[in-house]
Parts: C-alpha cells; structure tokens; sequence
C-alpha cells in the first residue's frame, strides 16, 4: 500500500506542474479505511457503480475483479463459482478479444484448443460455425466501411473546416441516396410497367382509359409535342421549361393514361401502383427522417447534459486509436480542436448572456422586436409578389421563355435576398453561434417554403377557383388547364432546374472572381470583403428548399427524383471546390451534433409542409379527365374505395370498420392512454438519471476534497487492517489497481 500513495500522489503533482509547491500526504483515518472491510450501515448505494464502462474497463483488464474478489475472500464453493464464471466467459470469447497481454492471449488460446478436443462433434460444428459467420460479417462490415459514398472527401472536409461543415456534406449524401431511393420505387411500379407494356416485353399489353360519363369537352388534350423540323432554341426551350418534345414522355403525369398493364393472364392496377408508391415513398422519406433525427436528439442530449462530461469524452475518449495514417492523425486532431473550441466558446457566450444587467435586457429584447417587425414586413412583401407573378405567368405563358420562368426568377430572387437580410439583422439581436444559425434557418425556411406554398395556391386558384362557367362541364378550368397535373410538374420541374442553375451560376460567376480579386488585388474596397466564411445555413436551405419541390413533384413528375440525383451529386462537387479553394475556415465553429439534429428537424418540417398540396391535389381536385391514370376517377384518391370494393365481402367489412368513427376514436384513446404512459416512464427515467448525476457530483467534490488528505499512514498495512484475516493480505496490494477501492478511499477521506 506504500506504493499506493506515491501512484495517487503523481497523477496530481503532474497535474499541479513542475513549479507547484508540493502538498502534505493524505491522511486516512482507520475508522475512515474501515470501509474496506465492511460497508458501514446507511452509506451511500454503489451498486449501479459497477455498471459503468470505467469500471468494467477495469474489470475486463484484471481478468473480472469483482468476479474473482467473493472467491479470495469466501469458500471453496463461490471460489469454485467464479472459476467456472471465468472458464466460461474464456471459452466463449476469443482469445483476440481478451483486453491481456500477448502472453495471456496464448495460454487462453491454448486453454480453448484441449477444451475443444473434449467437446462433441455437434458442439464442435457450432463453435466453429459461429466463428466463421463472425468472421464473414466483420469482413463484410469493414468492405462495406469502403464502399461509402464520399467517405474520404468527408473526413478531409471535416479535418480541414470543423464537424459544422462535415456535417453539411454528410446531409448531402443522404439527400442524394434518399432520392436515388425514391426514384427506384417510382420507376419499378410506374415508369417501367408502363414502358415494358408499350413495348410488349413479356407478352404484355395495354388497356387503355375509356372515359366514363365524361363530356367530350373534358378529353380535349394536345400537347405541344414538337413535330417535323425545329430549331435548336425550340428544344433549348423545351429542355429547360418541359414543353415541347418533353411534355409527352414519361418525365410528366400525362404520359401515364393507362387503365391496367396485362403480363399474360395477371393484370397490374397502374392507378393503385401510382397513389401506393406516392404513399410508400413519403412513408419511406418519413421514416427515415425521423429515424436519423433521433439518433442526433440523442446525441445532443448526451452533450447538453453535462459540459463537463462533454469534455471529458473529448479529452480523453475522443481520439481514434485505429489511426495510423499521418495525414488522418493530423484531420482527426484539428476536428477534435475545432470541437473544442467551439464548447469553449459557446461557454463564454453562455456566461457572458447570464452577467447581462436588466436594462442591457431591456435594449436587447425591444432590439429583437423591431427586428421581427421588418422580417414580417419582408415575408409579406416577398409573398405578394410571387401571387401576383404567378396570376400573370399562367395567364400569359405562350409569349416567351422569360414569362414562362417568371414565377421561378420571382422566388429565386426572394430566396437569395431573404437570407442576406436576415443575416444582416441577426448580428444585432445578440444570440449564441449554434441558436444564432437555427433561427436564421428557421427564417430562411419559412421564406423558402412558404413561397413553393404560395405558388401552389395561385396555380389552384387558376385551376380550381374559377367561376362556374369555366369549371361546371369538368370541375376545373379545363380550357387553361386540360391536364393541370402535367402543368404542376412543369412548374416544380423549372423551379429545380432554375435553382440548380442558380447554384452553378453563383460558383462560377460569383465565388472564383472573388478569390482572384482578394487573391490578386491590394485595394482596400476589395481587401475589405476578404476570404468568404462557409455559410452553412444558406447551403442547407439550398437543398431543403430543393428536397421540398422533389417532394411534391414527384407525383405530377415521376422522374423528378432522378433528377434531384444528379442535381446533389453535382452540388456535391460543386461545393467541395467551392470550400476548399474560395473559402476559410468559420471564425464561430458550429458543432456537429447540433447541426445534424437540427437540419433533419428543418427537412422533416419541408416534408410535413410538402404533405399539405399533395393531399390537397389527391383528395381534394377532380383529376384531369384528358390525361393521367386517375382520368376516370373524381378525384385521385377514389381509386382506394374502388379496389376495395373489389375485396371479398369479409375483408371490405374488416377495411370499412378500420376506417369507421367506432375504430378510430377508442384506438385514438388507447394511443393517448400509451402517450401518456411512456411520457410519465420517459419523467421518471429522468428524475433517477438526475439523481444519478447529483450522486457523481458529490464522489467528484469528495475526490477533490481527498486530494489534500495525507497518505503517509497507508504505508503500515498490518495496523490499518487488524481486524482482517491473514488470507486476504494476498490481495491487499492489488486493491489501488480497483476502482471501487479508490471510491471507498475517496469517501473515506475527510
């Protein structure tokens, strides 16, 4: 136990530093080490100690000390206990495994070699199954690590620019496969039955839409296919407006009018295929959404939930020990001292806002006042415009290419103004760096969003408010619109292609230019724009905003998806040269684990928000009767009652009582009972994780407060420890390796 002081004493002189004055050894009391004997009545519980990763790190070094400890100590029957608990966990665990020396390694090694000559042939296949099924999936586990998407070009970004930034990247990539996903659903169950069918693949045919108690007025549909010679502008046109030779391919909704595809004797309901795969694909989005925002919720809380372990992990867990790559050192190093010093800096903040005096709070909260006001005032501004630009495109849209873009350059427009001025007027309201760029974000959405929103609502006041002259014979203004679904998906199609043009167009002609003149050019005008920061909230609400239109275009475009494919793949690229030769690293590092929790809020509320025109559109608006699978339909979602009623009797009765009052109020009151259940268990986790924690301040302060104790009297074991047996000096000097003996040294402490 001599040893034991000098092994506590040197971590903390290392701590104090070689000018410190050396502090007086500690001192225990013999009452105060009595604990080691036997726990005093009304001492604090440990038990749930034992569970922590240090201590079964420890364990697991020591070959199981709280295992072996009941054997030293008790008879030959729990000493007989733990050696079969440890021949046990030997023979299931390989040798590889074991946290031991090499050495160790061998003999276990070689323990389980005479152990399997002992066994049966059945017990012998088993084992070796087993092993070699774990040994396929690690193969397959770390080829896979390879096969990532972008994997190097992230961890390069994240070492260079911080987390904040990688994690932008890393939300592109799954824009990217989401999309790719999204895309394989439409096309297997609408785009390739339908072109197999035309093409008579499989024995296949069609059977087309007969229209049913229709007015021939309603069937009226030609579109502006390109025929004979044309010029090559017309198909520029066409290609950039969805016009022309692109209007009546299988880009759009009008393309699909076709009632069943025949594959011999089975018959595949195509107007089904189309709402189950618009169902399956923002199900599927939704999911997946919420899943990864979960697993970011609970990594921010794990952050928030206490600094101090925050910068524990970091500090002491935080480094890749895998790592033998220098260049992948040095990125590993300067994204965990981008971490830290973004905590540092937040924490300045956060003490900087708790020392404001009432009148500072006063100026600053009348200062965010006025500043919501003139945001108000912009968002009605922006939205008037778009109404009034899209009523004039609409009315007008056989004039040019520019009239027929206007409504996109309109919303383009309010969608990079917005954002600077937001950006401008958030520097005045004094927020920390992490809430400063959620409300920017949250600003810049409502602004993006509700501008699709409104220009939605104007292309439905044109096709379904109209008067009653217009709209009575067909239900929608079939003389404007004879296929409306096919003009919404050209509408969605120009908004994504504009936009992608729009980022193109600001890299090339805005970011290069700016780093040759900063680069080349001494002017003080130019020197005072300087080296431009990454803006992560502009570039997030970038693709938001164009995940949002993919969204809701892909039922009136079912390629759209495709498209967004290659939209993001290329924005990839585009943005990574973007950073690395225009940009510098941000002076406010924004953390990771934030950012990602919080972009995948803003994409789940662009999803909601695009839930709303989509349902609209199904179950609200007659369906065009001149094109489209849905042409015998009121509306697109009659095509679920109709194939029902197709059911046997049986099954339509379970389906109807599914959907019935009687169903869904007790099955809403049994969700609200399991709310309010899990809400309740979800407190009480909370107030035991509190506890906890009070628990664990209280060891650190006794800890603190143990290191001015003296250790000189560890040095006479026998009279410390007069009243334990002779057997348990054997292990008397191994208990400081233990860390449950340096707890109950610590609490002993006074």
């Amino acid at each position: 136990l001599s040893e034991t002081g000098s092994a506590l004493a040197s971590p903390l002189a290392a701590l104090r530093g070689p000018g410190a004055r050396p502090r007086q050894q500690p001192r225990l009391s013999l009452a105060g080490l009595s604990v080691l004997a036997e726990e005093p009545h009304g001492a604090a519980p440990v038990h749930f100690l034992q569970e922590l990763p240090s201590c079964q790190s420890a364990r697991r070094r020591r070959g199981g000390t709280q295992e072996r400890r009941p054997a030293l100590l008790g008879t030959a029957r729990s000493r007989g206990d733990a050696a079969r608990a440890e021949t046990g966990e030997l023979a299931d665990r390989p040798a590889r495994e074991h946290p031991k020396s090499m050495a160790e390694k061998r003999r276990i090694r070689d323990f389980q070699q005479a152990d399997t000559e002992h066994l049966s042939r059945w017990k012998k296949w088993r084992r070796t199954s087993s092993k070699s099924l774990k040994k396929a999936l690690s193969e397959v586990k770390g080829l896979s690590s390879y096969l990532v998407l972008w994997r190097h070009d992230i961890h390069s970004i994240e070492g260079k620019f911080g987390t904040g930034i990688q994690s932008y990247f890393s939300f592109l990539r799954f824009l990217v496969l989401l999309n790719f996903i999204i895309f394989i659903l439409m096309f297997s169950f609408v785009t390739l039955p339908t072109i197999i069918s035309q093409y008579g693949i499989f024995n296949s045919t069609i059977a087309y839409i007969s229209p049913k108690n229709i007015d021939d007025i309603c069937t009226i549909y030609k579109p502006s296919g390109n025929k004979g010679l044309v010029y090559f502008y017309t198909y520029l046109k066409d290609l950039l407006s969805g016009t022309g030779f692109l209007e009546v391919t299988s880009l759009f909704y009008g393309y699909y009018s076709i009632d069943a595809v025949w594959i011999s004797v089975m018959s595949y309901n195509l107007p089904l295929a189309y709402l189950l795969a618009t169902f399956a694909y923002l199900t599927l989005s939704s999911l997946w959404i919420i899943k990864r925002s979960v697993e970011g919720f609970k990594q921010n809380l794990v952050h928030d939930a206490d600094p101090f372990q925050s910068y524990c992990n970091k500090v002491f867990a935080g480094w890749d020990f895998c790592i033998t790559d220098p260049s992948a050192a040095r990125l590993k190093h300067r994204s965990l001292q981008y971490e830290l010093q973004t905590d540092l800096q937040e924490e300045k903040l956060k003490q900087k806002i708790a020392e404001r005096k009432m009148g500072e709070k006063l100026r600053i909260y009348t200062l965010r006042i006025f500043i919501n006001i003139i945001v108000i005032a912009i968002l009605s501004g922006c939205f008037y415009s778009i109404y009034r630009v899209t009523v004039f495109s609409q009315e007008n849209s056989s004039v040019n290419l520019l009239v027929q873009y206007l409504p996109s350059m309109v919303i383009t427009l309010a969608n990079f103004i917005g954002p600077l001025i937001f950006a401008f007027l958030i520097r005045f309201e004094d927020y920390t760096p992490a809430f400063e760029i959620k409300l920017t974000l949250l600003r810049c959405v409502f602004v993006r969003l509700a501008n699709i929103g409104v220009l939605l609502f104007s292309l439905w006041s044109q096709i379904a408010g109209c008067g009653s002259d217009k709209c009575k014979p067909c239900g929608y203004n079939y003389k404007l619109y004879p296929c409306w679904e096919s003009d919404v998906g050209q509408e969605m199609y120009k908004l994504m292609i504009f936009d992608f043009i729009v980022i193109l167009a600001v890299a090339l002609f805005a970011d290069f230019p700016r780093k040759l003149l900063v680069t080349h050019c001494s002017w003080k005008l130019v020197q005072w724009f300087g080296h431009k920061e990454f803006e992560i909230s502009d570039n997030v609400l970038e693709i938001i905003y164009g995940q949002t239109i993919c969204w809701i275009g892909t039922f009136f475009s079912p390629l759209l998806p495709a498209i967004a494919t290659i939209k993001y793949f290329i924005i990839f690229y585009v943005k990574k040269i973007v950073l690395i030769h225009t940009r510098k690293p941000a002076a406010r590092p924004i953390r990771a684990s934030s950012s990602n929790f919080f972009f995948l809020v803003v994409l789940l509320i662009g999803l909601l928000l695009a839930f709303i025109p989509l349902g609209f559109s199904i179950a609200r608006i007659p369906s065009s009767k001149a094109c489209g699978p849905f042409r015998n339909y009121n509306t697109s979602w009659e095509v679920i009652p109709d194939t029902i009623l197709q059911f046997p009797t049986g099954l339509q009765q379970i389906l109807f009582g599914i959907a019935s009052e009687a169903f869904a109020v007790p099955f809403f009151v049994i969700l609200c009972i399991i709310m309010f259940y899990v809400i309740a268990l979800a407190r009480a986790h909370k107030r035991v994780v509190e506890q906890l924690r009070e628990q664990l301040v209280l060891v650190r302060s006794e800890r603190e407060s143990c290191v001015s104790c003296p250790l000189h009297h560890l040095a006479q074991p026998p009279l410390l420890f007069p009243s334990l047996p002779s057997q348990t000096h054997t292990w008397l000097p191994t208990l400081p390796s233990r860390p449950l003996f340096l707890l109950h040294l610590f609490w002993s402490c006074s």
